[in-house]
């Protein structure tokens, strides 16, 4: 088994993160994990990638083959688009609905949609909303872990605990609300609603 993974997003947004726990839920798992990441101009908005590998053996490179990704996670319409060349022909692309419009010229987000349509396999998912029915806005991507969780190598209660373990030593409240972000955004994939 191996499940070759791209995140992308935009500095701020949570992608770091989301390739943390995945990584280390992973890595509970008694997985193998190799990760790089770009950073580019992040605190200013720019674009932020994560390479995650996860394999039962050995893996010898961090980066994931153009082509070869079973996953891209994207925290915005946009940058799916971007790294769209990284996934597999049986891979699955897993977007935040709502665009991050960073840049004067953003495309109109019906012509992204209707492109992400193209994919074989997509799931689009409105974590911004999502974040704020779990009670906490800023929540997007552990709705985004959620949401991606059915097409990752390990199981939804690792993933769980490796959230309430990030947030342990927080205020409860907020262990909570992103738990039930990570809840409600695994509900929306399998209900396979497309926005």
């Amino acid at each position: 088994m191996k499940t070759d993974i791209i995140l992308a997003g935009v500095g701020g947004q949570g992608v770091l993160s989301i390739a943390a726990i995945i990584a280390q839920a992973a890595v509970t798992e008694t997985l193998s994990v190799r990760q790089s990441e770009v950073h580019g101009m992040a605190q200013r908005g720019g674009a932020v990638l994560a390479h995650l590998r996860i394999a039962e053996r050995r893996i010898f490179s961090d980066l994931v083959p153009q082509g070869e990704a079973d996953l891209i996670i994207a925290m915005e319409p946009l940058e799916s688009l971007r790294y769209a060349s990284w996934l597999s022909p049986a891979g699955v692309l897993v977007s935040a609905a709502e665009p991050w419009v960073n840049i004067p010229d953003y495309p109109e987000i019906d012509r992204i949609y209707q492109a992400m349509a193209g994919f074989p396999q997509y799931r689009l998912t409105p974590a911004a909303r999502l974040a704020k029915e779990a009670g906490l806005s800023k929540a997007v991507n552990m709705v985004m872990v959620g949401a991606a969780s059915p097409f990752l190598p390990v199981s939804a209660e690792t993933l769980e605990h490796t959230i309430a373990a990030l947030f342990a030593s927080k205020e409860p409240a907020l262990r909570e609300a992103n738990l039930r972000a990570f809840h409600l955004g695994r509900g929306a994939t399998a209900k396979g609603d497309p926005r």
